[in-house]
């Protein structure tokens, strides 16, 4: 009797962290989610909201980083001079947890067709991208962005010699 009370408790936990694992995994595919609805409506404010405040961003280049501070600050620049729209297109997003390691924790990866058109000439431009989210307490500490800035640029008609 005693081992079955103790397979009971034992069965009982893990279910219950399971049960809240995938409640995690829904809200952080939930929050990027918001965040992708808050670039293609171009609202910095909402932005604002789902980054932590401690948020890094790196990419595409190597070098590229960026705090919640300048993100901000470059989004409302781009909202007003330089984006007419921006749309995702055949997004997809995936949860993981990294479970040890510099980056140990909740991570959404959201990959997409980003299709961007420019105010100044309304030249349109579409690229792959994908971004890695650090989700920790409901808002977005890091991400890492990927595409390709050359394929981009090609588009709008720069030459590479």
């Amino acid at each position: 009797m005693k081992n079955a009370l103790l397979i009971l408790c034992c069965l009982s936990f893990l279910l219950f962290n399971c049960e809240q694992g995938q409640k995690n995994q829904q809200a952080n595919l939930d929050l990027i989610e918001k965040y992708v609805e808050s670039v293609e409506n171009l609202d910095y404010e909402v932005m604002t909201a789902l980054l932590d405040d401690s948020y890094m961003g790196y990419g595409p280049s190597i070098n590229d980083s960026i705090n919640k501070t300048n993100a901000i600050a470059s989004w409302k620049n781009n909202v007003e001079y330089l984006y007419e729209s921006i749309r995702y297109e055949k997004s997809r997003n995936a949860t993981v947890l990294v479970d040890s390691g510099e980056n140990q924790g909740d991570w959404v990866s959201n990959w997409a067709q980003l299709d961007i058109v420019y105010k100044s000439d309304q030249s349109k431009v579409t690229i792959w991208a994908n971004t890695i989210y650090q989700i920790k307490n409901g808002k977005i500490i890091k991400s890492y962005t990927f595409y390709n800035e050359a394929d981009a640029l090609e588009q709008l008609g720069y030459t590479f010699y």
